[in-house]
């Protein structure tokens, strides 16, 4: 319901039996399938009910408002973690993400499974991050990385650009050149071991919200 009331192309949709959603009035072609077909075109291991092609959107940088708050993934390959922060950024109001070219494809059937329909709210953009950044240097561009400064700490203003990398790279040199506030998530107070870092869904799940209030 979400893809057939978003701005998104559905070319057709496939049903079973089974299907009990309500009607839609719609020009989209739908199919009645049997469940071993829908099986068979699913990337579930239980198949749904109801499946739809959907016209993948192309964004560009032209499609990104500089006057909005910005997120920016550098090398994040994991879909679930991408798919995860695209859920976590629609809840909290960020409504365009900037990827980098190496980033896992927004398309990838595990990151649309983890978005839960965000993915028709949120603009993914890919390109060339270090070309795109360094003609931004009106706004703040915030990195986050082990050492900088608190993020509760922070003046977010509702324009800036906050980045993240890979948790196994962390922000690549290319694009940290661009960064001119370096900020961190704060480990609180060990006994004994304590741990290396965030997962990258969650710390931007935190960054997300700290940045919002």
């Amino acid at each position: 319901m979400e893809v057939l009331q978003s701005g998104l192309e559905v070319v057709q949709c496939f049903v079973t039996d089974r299907y009990s959603g309500h009607s839609w009035e719609s020009q989209t072609e739908w199919i009645k399938i049997s469940e071993k077909e829908m099986e068979r075109i699913s990337c579930f291991s239980t198949a749904s009910e109801i499946l739809c092609i959907v016209q993948k959107p192309q964004y560009d940088i032209s499609n990104l408002n500089d006057t909005k708050s910005l997120l920016v993934l550098d090398a994040v390959r994991d879909p679930g973690n991408l798919g995860t922060i695209i859920r976590t950024a629609d809840w909290f109001g960020f409504n365009q993400i900037l990827c980098s070219e190496d980033c896992v494809e927004f398309t990838n059937p595990k990151v649309i499974q983890a978005t839960m329909g965000s993915f028709t709210r949120v603009k993914v953009v890919y390109a060339d991050l270090p070309q795109y950044l360094k003609t931004q240097s009106h706004r703040t561009i915030y990195g986050l990385f082990m050492n900088g400064k608190p993020i509760q700490e922070q003046l977010f203003k509702h324009d800036d650009i906050v980045i993240l990398g890979s948790e196994s790279h962390g922000i690549s040199e290319a694009v940290a050149f661009y960064v001119n506030s370096k900020i961190k998530i704060p480990l609180f107070p060990h006994e004994g071991a304590k741990p290396e870092s965030l997962n990258v869904a969650i710390a931007a799940g935190i960054l997300m919200y700290t940045y919002g209030n």
